[in-house]
């Protein structure tokens, strides 16, 4: 089995950091070209390689961790996903330009923090994504942890929690096992419409909630 990624920043790196740990075949990908990703997949070892995003994204099992602006143009022109995996681990935020107007809005109460919201009206972010992949299997993962600890999932003499979602069994067992394999506690918070609300930032119930299993 091998793992795709799509998006090579934080969230991906750090994916593959966790991965690359365990020996779990990766490719990683950016928009950028597999030449730009030369020096970290040197760092991260023979298991994981540089890829296009085309390559990425022919793998058994496919993570987007690119940002939200990005999702349609990346996604827009990929061949059929012919009922693959797809882990959505991103989260419908912008990123704000540090000392731009946006940065400084009072009425932004994330500002802060250097990231806007994104209003989805009625919808919630994996069912946006998954019209995004047709005829893919999307699981929601990856997306609630601060990125910097998804390398590290033994904290305090115990085990870290990743929460996951979907629609499809065979799906979710599938992710399941990737996240046991790489060390963490998996809990399974259901089907994409109850639990991808409640694990994606900014507002989700469990976002950014760092449990440990002792």
């Amino acid at each position: 089995m091998t793992i795709g990624i799509i998006g090579s920043g934080a969230l991906g790196s750090n994916v593959a950091r966790a991965l690359a740990k365990k020996g779990v075949p990766t490719i990683l990908a950016n928009k950028r070209g597999p030449d730009s990703l030369a020096a970290l997949v040197a760092e991260l070892g023979e298991t994981v390689t540089a890829g296009t995003v085309a390559d990425a994204a022919s793998a058994d099992i496919v993570v987007l961790a690119m940002p939200w602006v990005a999702l349609e143009d990346v996604l827009g022109g990929l061949p059929a996903w012919n009922n693959r995996i797809v882990i959505d681990g991103t989260n419908p935020v912008l990123f704000l330009e540090p000392g731009s107007p946006e940065a400084s809005d009072p009425t932004n109460p994330l500002a802060a923090y250097g990231i806007k919201a994104v209003d989805l009206g009625d919808t919630h972010s994996s069912a946006f994504v998954a019209k995004l992949v047709p005829g893919a299997r999307v699981v929601k993962a990856f997306n609630h942890l601060d990125v910097n600890v998804l390398p590290e999932p033994e904290a305090a003499g115990g085990q870290r929690v990743l929460f996951y979602s979907g629609d499809d069994a065979d799906a979710k067992a599938q992710v399941r096992g990737i996240l046991e394999t790489i060390g963490f506690l998996p809990i399974d918070l259901g089907s994409l419409d109850v639990g991808g609300p409640l694990a994606s930032l900014p507002f989700g119930a469990l976002a950014m909630h760092n449990l440990v299993r002792i």
